[in-house]
């Protein structure tokens, strides 16, 4: 099971994602709890390298927040349109 840690994020926003993309990470969000969602930063280069797997869209992935476990698919990702970088993805709770 791929693992992907991730922090949580509490501004959100066009200006607040650019800052974000600056220092080669990336907005995301958990949805699918009971709760509300759940608003993310993760870690671009690690993402990326990770998403070439054909496990990465097709089996569950363990996403660690904080020290707490989520089993999690990924529900939609949005890239960039010519370079090389993810823009957002968002997670599904299983």
């Amino acid at each position: 099971m791929l693992v992907i840690n991730a922090e949580k994020r509490l501004n959100t926003g066009k200006s607040f994602s650019r800052k974000l993309r600056l220092y080669n990470k990336f907005p995301g969000v958990l949805y699918g709890l009971k709760k509300s969602v759940i608003l993310l930063t993760l870690d671009h280069n690690t993402v990326f390298n990770l998403q070439k797997k054909t496990n990465f869209y097709k089996k569950n992935l363990l996403l660690l927040i904080q020290d707490k476990k989520y089993q999690v698919k990924v529900q939609a990702i949005q890239r960039h349109s010519f370079k090389l970088k993810l823009l957002h993805i968002d997670f599904l709770c299983v």
